[in-house]
């Protein structure tokens, strides 16, 4: 038996031309096929041409077009987010020089659990990481007299605190960001610290806590659906705290009050942790940046770059304020991070992430760091959010139609007037029934609300007007 070609090595490229162009063209086979922004025909009817192209899992003797046949059934059965009428989840269509860049890592296939499994992608990650980190905290860098990209001198101050050195460290998202935050803050302050958040906070929050072993967590209401600074003074009033706001909540993209939040918390001395999975992405706009004025106070912010970042999943990241936060991360293992390497200068990985084997998912970001720079990603964010509020202004318009509340990011809850919860519901499930739209929902005010999230950046008003029609043409008279 002939050995399979490997995708690394000098014989990596050759081998792996052939086998793209058979994706390449499995793809748009499925693409053509599937015909809209979803497969039509629903659960059963999809799982059945999945089944029916996947056959034996394991068999005897294996199939040659296995790679044909299985991408061109997933790319068929597969939602796709760049299509204008697929708009419901924070789920971006990621850049061409994103994937590309993904290809490259699985292709070399790094282990970020030592040095020398990753040498350059290491410093990479290092690089970036630090960047991105001093992007988050740009304003104590601006407070201590510091360029974005330089690192503060160790002993200088800001207005709010003294300055540390900031750093990031990737994750798979806001879920694993979230709970490192939690965990970071357990070791510094003890198994006590509670979590204070509002209801409007991702579950990801108060699943952490009951993962960490932590205290029940106090779950602020939001009616406004933004937490309420007063609501938290009055709730700090216990032991150590940890407060989590939430800069750009998932349903309906809003951002908490950070500077009050903040000043909440410096009164209290609680730590303070802001979710910006969603909203992080407009640090890279000049114009929307000033929305998350207040994330610089934050001990720790989560950011998912598979979200407003167009990268494809996973690109998630924890910042931290004072990277001395981060040894409670250490671990030893003598066959990754043995104290003789460490000494004689071998990086020592172990402690920039709760997993062990890790795909450098560095890579992706860097490159669409280095390709689009700060104008180019400003201008994307941009983009989806002038679509939002153009989507917003035609629902508002539309006498058919109500509109939840203009959009803070590029999220838009809108409902057919006079519609019943049932009625949203049934519109919502028809849709992706038949494979023609896929819409998101939400409740807020008491009421059951559709909702598009616009993440791309190629949708035109015309897709908006049509979205609003194929919405209207669906619910029932």
């Amino acid at each position: 038996m002939n050995t399979p070609p490997l995708a690394s090595g000098p014989e990596g490229p050759s081998s792996l031309r052939p086998l793209l162009h058979t994706v390449l063209e499995a793809l748009g086979e499925g693409a053509r096929s599937r015909g809209g922004p979803l497969p039509a025909g629903g659960p059963s009817e999809v799982a059945a041409r999945v089944r029916a192209a996947l056959g034996d899992v394991l068999p005897d003797e294996g199939d040659p077009e296995a790679l044909r046949h299985l991408v061109r059934a997933l790319a068929e059965g597969s939602a796709d987010p760049a299509d204008p009428f697929c708009a419901a989840h924070l789920h971006c269509p990621p850049l061409a020089v994103a994937t590309a860049a993904d290809l490259a890592a699985s292709a070399l296939n790094p282990s970020l659990d030592s040095w020398d499994q990753a040498p350059a992608a290491s410093e990479l990650e290092a690089q970036v990481t630090r960047a991105l980190a001093n992007e988050v905290y740009l304003e104590v860098l601006r407070g201590a007299g510091l360029h974005r990209h330089a690192a503060p001198p160790r002993g200088a101050t800001s207005p709010h605190r003294p300055a540390a050195d900031h750093d990031a460290l990737v994750t798979t998202g806001g879920t694993e960001s979230n709970q490192l935050a939690l965990l970071l803050t357990r070791e510094i302050h003890g198994p006590g610290v509670q979590l204070i958040c509002g209801a409007n906070a991702h579950h990801s929050l108060p699943r952490a806590a009951w993962l960490l072993g932590m205290p029940e967590p106090v779950i602020l209401p939001t009616p406004t659906g933004t937490l309420d600074p007063t609501t938290l003074h009055t709730a700090l009033h216990r032991g150590p705290a940890l407060v989590a706001a939430t800069a750009g909540t998932t349903d309906a993209g809003l951002i908490d009050p950070l500077p009050e939040i903040a000043r909440v918390c410096a009164t209290h001395h609680a730590r303070l942790h802001i979710d910006a999975a969603y909203g992080g992405g407009l640090l890279f706009s000049d114009h929307h940046r000033p929305k998350l004025t207040g994330i610089e106070a934050a001990d720790t912010v989560t950011l998912d770059l598979h979200k407003l970042g167009w990268q494809p999943v996973a690109a998630g990241l924890l910042a931290v304020r004072d990277k001395n936060d981060l040894t409670a991360l250490h671990q030893r293992a003598d066959y990754l991070n043995a104290d003789d390497d460490t000494e004689a200068g071998l990086p020592d990985l172990l402690g920039r992430s709760l997993r062990t084997t890790r795909r450098p998912d560095v890579l992706k970001i860097a490159v669409t760091l280095k390709t689009l720079g700060r104008t180019g990603l400003g201008a994307l964010v941009d983009q989806v959010c002038e679509r939002a509020r153009e989507f917003a202004q035609l629902v508002h318009d539309h006498p058919g139609f109500e509109l939840h509340a203009p959009p803070t990011i590029s999220t838009v809850l809108f409902r057919p007037a006079s519609a019943t919860d049932e009625a949203v519901a049934a519109v919502r499930r028809k849709l992706l029934t038949d494979g023609r739209a896929v819409l998101g929902r939400a409740r807020a005010a008491h009421r059951l609300w559709l909702k598009v999230t616009l993440l791309n950046p190629t949708t035109r008003p015309a897709d908006l007007a049509g979205l609003l029609k194929l919405v209207e043409g669906t619910t029932p008279r």
